[in-house]
Order: C-alpha cells, then structure tokens, then sequence
C-alpha cells in the first residue's frame, strides 16, 4: 500500500471546493439548459388560468422542449405535458405557460399541487427542476411576477386536466 501525501496547498484547495460547493450548490452540468428565473403565485381561485413564468437560456445548443408533470396527493399519476418551443426562443426565452384549472367533476377547492419543469435541448440535455406549489382557495389573493423581469409572451398551455380527489381513494378521472 502506498502512502499518499497531501500538501496543505491541495487541502486547502479541497476544502474551499466542498465549501463553494455547499454554499452555491452543485454546479449545473456543462452546456445544459438554465432556468435563470421563474415565479408563479402559489395560490389561485379555483377555475381560473393558472400563468407560470419562466425565463431560460443555453449557451451550447438548442432548446427544444419544455417538459411540464404534476403531482397532486389523492390523485393517480398525471401525463407529462410537452411544449415544443418555436425557433426564436431556442436560445433563450421568457414568457410564461398556462394551466387551466377548471376540473371535471367536483371543484378543486383547497387542493394542492406541485408542478414541475424541466427543458430539454436538442442534444438530450435537461435543466435542474424547478418546482411552483399550488393551493386552491375560493378567496385566494393572486400575486403577479415583478415588474421588468418577464416577457408577457404565452409559450403555450399545459396540457393537463386536472381531478378533483375522487371519493374512491384518489381513483378519480373526472367521470
């Protein structure tokens, strides 16, 4: 077995490494996609349009697709909704998507859910998650992304009818 030696200049490098790594975070992969902001109001009247604003870059290639899932306790698992981005906004974009959230069957009252994003580049690439709570109040008070930081620009909606938490034990596909 061989002895191993470490300077205290290399300690020292590693250490600063782990710290900037556990101050910052873990560093996003080379060349993928990059959520640079985001905001949704984490509340909403039930059957209003839900607006979630994003704003993306990439530097390497191509983005292509923005991947949208959600999970809702006491509902089965939702279809993944994909949204192809247009030419223009493959390099970097900012607008937002849409979700309606008018649901078949009973309302939606104080339901909660989580939506998340991923966009994908041309070479098979993702972004980090990024993940909008949502709870459903009759009286909710919606609150609008700041000023300046986002297009007014619809990407497109979100592909997903939403259940209502069926009295069958989360079973319910708005029959």
């Amino acid at each position: 077995m061989k002895n191993i030696r470490v300077s205290a200049q290399t300690g020292s490098l590693v250490v600063l490494f782990f710290v900037l790594a556990f101050v910052f975070g873990p560093a996003p992969a080379f060349g993928q996609p990059v959520v640079t902001q985001s905001f949704a109001s984490p509340e909403l009247v039930p059957g209003d349009t839900w607006k979630v604003y994003i704003r993306a870059t990439s530097a390497e290639a191509s983005m292509k697709y923005i991947f949208v899932s959600i999970q809702q306790a006491g509902v089965m698992a939702y279809p993944i909704s994909i949204t192809r981005l247009k030419g223009e906004n493959q390099k970097d974009f900012s607008g937002y998507l849409t979700l309606t959230t008018v649901s078949a069957g009973r309302p939606l009252d104080f339901a909660v859910l989580k939506l998340t994003i991923n966009i994908r580049d041309d070479k098979g690439r993702f972004s980090e998650p990024v993940e909008f709570p949502l709870t459903f109040n009759p009286r909710a008070s919606v609150k609008n992304p700041p000023e300046g930081v986002f297009q007014d620009k619809d990407l497109g909606p979100i592909m997903i009818q939403l259940r209502p938490v069926g009295e069958d034990g989360g079973a319910s596909f708005g029959l």
